[in-house]
């Protein structure tokens, strides 16, 4: 079985955090810091990894990372990110 991990990521210098999934952390978390060309996380580099979650499955870490970027999921990450 393949484990995945709901991840949260912190961009200090710009004050803003990204939520995501993924089956493999590390090679994800050196795309948004330094592979990717493209897309959201590029503008707000360099990211620290704030929060991890481990799911059982995609479909547990889908729902998960859809709680987090919901209201209740965001207070949640509120809250973790005032510690930071």
């Amino acid at each position: 079985m393949e484990e995945y991990v709901v991840y949260v990521l912190y961009s200090e210098k710009y004050n803003i955090h990204y939520t995501g999934y993924t089956g493999n952390l590390i090679a994800r978390f050196a795309s948004h810091n330094s592979l990717s060309e493209k897309g959201f996380t590029k503008k707000y580099r360099p990211w620290a990894v704030v929060h991890v979650e481990f799911c059982n499955s995609k479909r547990e870490a889908i729902v998960r990372e859809k709680f987090l970027k919901r209201c209740a999921g965001r207070a949640f990450l509120k809250n973790l990110l005032s510690t930071v």
